[in-house]
């Protein structure tokens, strides 16, 4: 079918009325579009630099505090303990008394070994005279022979018989000694075992005190074996510098040096001991007492350090949010070396004097904007 030219010009009429009824409806039905869409807010962290240090390597074990020294002291005559000349806890010096056992029965032993000794002198001295006699008057025939001889045994059994004499004195005057109790090393008095007054034996073994030397004092501790090589490397290069700590690591106890590795690995745990060597002049390590011992290695120079609450464990391994340029946030691999836990020395991932973050990583993705706060960034 035509249309007429009247017909026509209606169609295209009501054709442009209904667009226009059409857009006016669609912008009655849907907002008008903002001018620019908004972008995420920037996430706070805490940043910081990385830096290069020398860095120590430490090994790290729990052990215990061994006296160097540690005697049972004990009376080697029988007697009655009559004096106790120290006071529990003190400090004694090798030779300083400890206590007396009545010395009269030793004294009286002595004595008489001496006099035995004068009497059997005086023997000796007149015999001697006799001798020198019958050696004058025997080329005259005035002494036999057989009287000569004689009188030369007598001389001679007499002779023997001082070395005895003298032999009997000298037990008798260390035995005498030893009614006065010595302390045998420097050391420490620990609780008194006996009171004076008791009858003490030369086979008691219960003893009268402990002494203990605690300057210098020993660390006995235990590493892995896996650790054998890198320590005895160590040991070879030159002296070993060992730092005890508290039980729980919080606190430095005392600086020293290693003295020596076993010469045997513990099968049935896997590790090794060693020994280290202290001087302890504040007392603050003590026989017994539980510790931790660090062992210094080496000392890896120069390394890049980060702060260990950089470091993200991630499914591929460690990593760090690397902050650029732009105040955005890319993800780095890490090697790490070495970690203390405050501090951790990486061989690659990140460059010295770029930013690392610190906190807020799980509020981060690779590409999101970042604001550093204000007193946070900080280097290693």
């Amino acid at each position: 079918m035509t249309l007429r030219g009247g017909q026509h010009r209606i169609v295209l009429g009501i054709a442009a009325a209904a667009a226009l009824w059409a857009m006016w409806f669609g912008t009655r039905q849907s907002p008008a579009a903002p001018a620019e869409i908004k972008m995420a807010p920037a996430v706070v962290v805490d940043a910081a630099t990385v830096g290069r240090a020398d860095v120590p390597v430490y090994l790290q074990g729990l052990g215990t505090v061994q006296a160097n020294y540690t005697v049972t002291v004990t009376a080697r005559v029988d007697g009655q303990l009559q004096t106790v000349a120290f006071t529990e806890g003190q400090t004694v010096h090798k030779g300083d008394l400890l206590a007396v056992v009545d010395p009269r029965p030793n004294q009286a032993a002595y004595d008489q070994a001496v006099a035995t000794r004068a009497k059997d002198a005086a023997q000796r001295a007149n015999a001697l005279q006799d001798l020198q006699r019958y050696k004058i008057l025997q080329p005259q025939d005035l002494a036999s022979k057989q009287t000569y001889d004689t009188q030369q045994a007598l001389v001679d059994q007499l002779t023997a018989q001082l070395k005895v004499d003298q032999a009997l004195i000298d037990n008798a005057r260390t035995q005498l000694d030893y009614t006065r109790i010595r302390s045998p090393i420097d050391g420490r008095t620990g609780i008194r075992l006996i009171d004076p007054g008791n009858i003490v034996h030369a086979a008691d073994t219960t003893g009268i005190v402990v002494v203990t030397q605690v300057q210098p004092i020993s660390v006995i501790f235990t590493l892995p074996e896996e650790s054998l090589g890198a320590v005895g490397a160590a040991l070879a290069a030159g002296p070993v510098p060992v730092t005890t700590l508290s039980r729980d690591g919080g606190k430095e106890l005392d600086r020293g040096t290693l003295s020596l590795i076993d010469n045997q690995i513990d099968q049935a745990t896997g590790t090794i001991k060693l020994k280290a060597r202290f001087a302890n002049e504040h007392n603050t390590l003590w026989p017994g007492q539980y510790v931790t011992a660090q062992v210094l290695i080496r000392t890896d120079r120069n390394v890049l350090l980060l702060p260990a609450g950089a470091v993200q464990i991630g499914p591929d391994g460690p990593f760090t949010y690397v902050v650029k340029p732009d105040m955005t946030v890319e993800v780095r691999p890490l090697k790490i070396a070495e970690s203390d836990g405050a501090m951790t020395a990486v061989t690659a991932g990140v460059e010295v004097d770029e930013r690392v973050v610190t906190s807020n990583q799980y509020r981060l993705q690779p590409g999101a904007r970042v604001r550093i706060a204000a007193a946070a960034e900080r280097k290693p």
